[in-house]
């Protein structure tokens, strides 16, 4: 049986992993759906950098006391993701939602400027 590489969990470091994703464009803006199995809200950090969204979350196992990882394939995993972001996008109104390991963003689409007629002054 393997045992993980080190021997207390505080110095155990997860792996980083590329959640897949999924980006749809609809008539009111962009849908981004970014799969992070294992993901809490707690866990789960959203920033919004001048034009740069990073998506960041850690999913973390306990084992009962005193047993140890004999085989992994999915454990736990911090997940990483950036995505660079439209002037169309209105970055005010972003919303996210995260519901059964996969976090939904909104990127809405800037409101059309209506057009207007431009009142001239007296000099």
């Amino acid at each position: 049986m393997a045992e993980t590489t080190a021997s207390r969990p505080e110095e155990r470091r997860l792996p980083r992993v590329k959640p897949a994703t999924d980006i749809i464009e609809k008539e009111d803006g962009f849908y981004i759906y970014v799969d992070m199995p294992g993901v809490s809200k707690e866990h789960l950090v959203i920033d919004l950098n001048e034009d740069e969204l990073k998506v960041s979350g850690k999913a973390e196992y306990a084992l009962p006391e005193g047993q140890k990882l004999g085989h992994v394939e999915f454990g736990g995993g911090e997940y990483f993701r950036s995505f660079t972001v439209s002037h169309i996008v209105d970055k005010e109104r972003i919303r996210a939602s995260l519901r059964d390991g996969v976090l939904e963003l909104h990127l809405p689409r800037q409101e059309r400027a209506q057009p207007r007629k431009i009142e001239i002054q007296a000099g």
